[in-house]
C-alpha cells in the first residue's frame, strides 16, 4: 500500500502508538499532532510525530490526592 513518503496514516500512527483510529483521528482533528494534513477524507501524519499527551493526565510528583 503506498502512501506519500515521510508520512503514516491514522492506522499505523495507532499501532505506533497503542491507542484506537478514533483517538488519532481525534488528536489529528484538534491540532495536536503538527505537521497533520488533510487530504480528502484521510490524515497524512508526519514519520516522526510524537503522541500528544493526554491533557486529564497532571504531571506533579508524588501520589495522586483522593
Amino acid at each position: 500500500m503506498g502512501g506519500i513518503k515521510g508520512y503514516i496514516s491514522i492506522r499505523e500512527a495507532s499501532y505506533r502508538w497503542g491507542v484506537s483510529e478514533r483517538r488519532v483521528n481525534q488528536y489529528c482533528a484538534d491540532g495536536r499532532i503538527p505537521g497533520a494534513s488533510r487530504f480528502g477524507r484521510s490524515w497524512a501524519i508526519p514519520e516522526d510525530a510524537k503522541k500528544p499527551a493526554d491533557p486529564r493526565i497532571e504531571k506533579r510528583g508524588g501520589r495522586r490526592q483522593t
